[in-house]
């Protein structure tokens, strides 16, 4: 009876992320760079938080939004980091991790035929929504222009179907950010159209920069994006669950249907810590961000120093190194190497067809794993060059 399941999700495929990490299991002497979760422990006061939590029987439904003093806690730590001023009462939505928070959010905006604009090379978990919901992915390749989106990219991509555009920065895979004026440029392109912007911001806290900058706080803006966050990278909270979604009210007061017939809602347990993480904890990210900038930058020297073309990032921790030059594909490329050498990267086709050409390194993790993954990278690449 398998022809009588949905057709959208048999097309569909599981990301190619966990398609490479399902295939380094079979190596376990491998140095792997391929999961973009910190290696840092959960704080440890978010993690009392939690067992109190338990201890005092907090262990029923919340509000379908989430507790109402998280919500308000997301809406003072957005307002006092980025200047984004939500009303935690009917614009904040606590959800099942970032995913689920887009989810809800391309499940309220779009419809049959509706086209999504984003960049590539792009994080995976995208593009299948996108057509779970019978709209269509838009791609705006951005190889030539520092993996940074424009405004005049995405004006060459619009059409009377148009309903989104997702600005995914800091960028999973590549770490780039979007800078003021690029923000600047692409709010007016679209402040004056009748389309949506869901900026994905799960990376903000880790910037090595200036600090992060919404395009939601740009004249106009506010009432036509929706801002995607929460605490799996900031707080080293993957496993907790915790996303947010930010967005005016009437679009927020649709979305959270959605999210109740999906959820109910988040874990309370989960909800309870993360109070913690954004009122004791709004600092948490800092000494977390500044070893990610010293991995960086030597992550960055060693790659370069192999003779790999590659974009030094700004945010994130990922890097995303040219293999072109080896003339092989990414899928390839990151078995041969995963085979001969025990080492594990991801491949760049797993970003869609744009990542073609390129390979992605995670680099948390410890100094003294990158170290030993970039040494057998190196003794592999310089014995085919």
């Amino acid at each position: 009876m398998e022809h009588l399941l949905n057709k959208r999700v048999q097309e569909i495929q599981i990301s190619g992320i966990r398609k490479f990490f399902n295939k380094v299991v079979e190596f376990p002497d491998a140095v792997s760079m391929t999961i973009g979760q910190p290696d840092f422990p959960t704080p440890l006061h978010i993690k009392e938080a939690a067992k109190a939590a338990i201890d005092h029987n907090r262990t029923s439904y919340t509000h379908n939004a989430g507790l109402l003093e998280l919500r308000e806690a997301a809406a003072r730590f957005v307002q006092s980091r980025y200047d984004l001023t939500y009303n935690a009462e009917d614009e904040v939505i606590v959800t099942v991790g970032a995913s689920e928070a887009i989810d809800i959010a391309l499940r309220t905006i779009l419809e049959e035929g509706s086209e999504v604009i984003l960049p590539g090379p792009v994080y995976p978990g995208y593009e299948p929504i996108i057509k779970l919901c019978g709209a269509v992915p838009v791609h705006v390749d951005t190889r030539q222009s520092g993996f940074r989106v424009n405004a005049q990219m995405i004006a060459e991509k619009i059409t009377d179907k148009t309903r989104c555009v997702i600005l995914p920065y800091p960028s999973n895979p590549t770490g780039c950010v979007l800078d003021a004026q690029t923000l600047r440029g692409i709010a007016d392109l679209l402040r004056d159209k009748e389309i949506f912007v869901i900026s994905d911001e799960i990376y903000s806290e880790l910037i090595y920069g200036e600090r992060h900058q919404s395009i939601a706080r740009l004249p106009g803006m506010r009432e036509k994006t929706i801002v995607i966050n929460g605490l799996s990278k900031s707080h080293s909270m993957t496993g907790w669950r915790v996303g947010l979604a930010f967005a005016p009210s009437y679009i927020a007061r649709q979305m959270i249907k959605v999210h109740q017939y999906n959820t109910t809602c988040a874990s309370s347990i989960s909800q309870f810590a993360a109070l913690e993480a954004l009122t004791n904890g709004a600092d948490d990210a800092l000494p977390m961000r500044e070893e990610y900038r010293q991995r960086r930058d030597y992550v960055y020297d060693r790659l370069v120093a192999m003779g790999l073309d590659v974009v030094k990032p700004d945010g994130a921790f990922y890097i995303f190194p040219s293999i072109e030059k080896f003339g092989l594909p990414s899928f390839e490329f990151a078995i041969r190497m995963l085979e001969e050498a025990r080492v594990a990267v991801v491949p760049g086709d797993s970003f869609s067809s744009y990542g073609e050409g390129y390979v992605r390194l995670s680099y948390a993790y410890s100094m003294e794993q990158l170290e030993e993954g970039l040494n057998r990278m190196e003794k592999w690449i310089s014995a085919r060059t």
